[in-house]
């Protein structure tokens, strides 16, 4: 297996034609456009059981989710494991079957589409996966895994039909992600990990789509090599007019590169706000505590962690009212009312674009916070002694 590094190692690439074969980029359309409109999206998947294999239940991957995505935007979708974040992300491109909901795409119902307006608007949609390893097949050199969906979309309008076509286009993405037109004669198992991303960053870009997921495109990578697809993923946005769903786990990681931030727990959307708001003044409990597990790189800094109890509850059988109750630190502080366990809290404006779900949002305080942590602190070293 050869032993490449990373793009910015290799031999310098073959100057770029004078006429370059990549789509003049739109002109940027009037700031907050919505392209991407998401209300009420569910997906559920059965559980079967028993003898003749019927359905016994279901998991709530998704329960009710609506958000807006603006033109040009990177908006961040984060939670814990399991929350649903993927399965979102999946269902709008309608890679999975939605249970219930719709979904526009300038207007356009996608989950109502069929037959060849479906093919039309995949070109408009699509993925970067998570894992840059198993999203390439072995077998297949890089020019068929990148000129495949444009093998699927070819027509008598753009050609891609014809090898030379598809070939010509390969190269001018694989340029266009930082890698050389000549690695599309290779097969993945001869590249690196971060490369093998820029592969399927190219791969997505093949159809000129306004819209791409990235489903924790950076997870798998090297720290120094995250910040090379981040960079890479911003300078395409603004080349190609490009707006992101950027699906991630690391907090610090959706600070740096979204604009906006929603926030879900077990298959429910708790809080949507600007990263800056978002990060300096969360209002759901679950936010706080997602935000106090970010580590500080000053060993200096003492800092307190809202560490949660319990674990998340089955998506099969989510908890009443809340979901977020059985572990929130702060019903625990105002007495655990009744009201959290009863009644489901639905998004609420409490500021210019924030949004959330949470019974007692005004009750998340700088000092409740503090003291919520202390507490925890109290009882840890208690435990401890013991």
């Amino acid at each position: 297996m050869s032993d490449l590094s990373d793009p910015t190692a290799q031999p310098a690439a073959p100057a770029a034609p004078a006429a370059p074969a990549l789509p003049v980029p739109a002109a940027p359309q009037a700031p907050g456009e919505i392209l991407l409109d998401a209300r009420n999206v569910k997906k559920y998947f059965p559980i079967m059981g028993g003898l003749l294999r019927h359905q016994i239940g279901k998991v709530y991957a998704v329960d009710d989710v609506s958000l807006q995505i603006y033109r040009g935007e990177k908006f961040g979708l984060v939670g814990e494991s399991g929350c649903g974040k993927t399965t979102f992300g999946r269902t709008i491109l309608r890679l999975e079957k939605a249970t219930d909901g719709t979904v526009s795409m300038d207007g356009q119902d996608v989950l109502a589409l069929q037959g060849n307006d479906l093919k039309k608007m995949r070109r408009r949609m699509q993925i970067i996966f998570q894992d840059p390893y198993g999203s390439l097949n072995p077998r297949m050199p890089i020019s068929d895994i990148i000129g495949e969906g444009l093998l699927a979309q070819g027509d008598k309008a753009n050609g891609w039909g014809k090898r030379s076509i598809r070939d010509s286009r390969v190269g001018d993405y694989l340029e266009a992600v930082g890698l050389r037109r000549d690695y599309s004669r290779r097969y993945p198992h001869e590249f690196s990990g971060g490369q093998r991303q820029r592969i399927g960053i190219a791969r997505a870009l093949a159809l000129d789509p306004e819209f791409i997921v990235c489903d924790e495109p950076v997870s798998a990578l090297d720290v120094s090599i995250q910040s090379q697809i981040l960079n890479l993923l911003s300078d395409l946005r603004a080349q190609f007019n490009l707006t992101y769903l950027f699906i991630a786990h690391n907090l610090s990681v959706v600070q740096y590169f979204c604009d906006r931030i929603g926030v879900m727990y077990l298959g429910k959307l708790v809080e949507i706000a600007p990263v800056d708001i978002l990060y300096a003044n969360p209002q759901h409990p679950y936010s706080v505590a997602l935000l106090s597990a970010i580590p500080v790189p000053d060993p200096r800094v003492r800092k307190r962690r809202l560490v949660l109890k319990g674990d998340v509850p089955s998506p099969a059988n989510p908890p009443t009212g809340c979901r977020f109750h059985t572990r929130c630190w702060l019903r625990d502080r105002l007495g655990n009312p009744a009201e959290c366990s009863t009644t489901e809290p639905l998004l609420k404006t409490v500021g210019a674009d924030h949004q959330v779900a949470c019974h007692f949002a005004d009750q998340v305080t700088a000092q409740a916070v503090q003291e919520s942590a202390a507490s925890q602190s109290v009882i840890d070293t208690a435990v401890a002694t013991d």
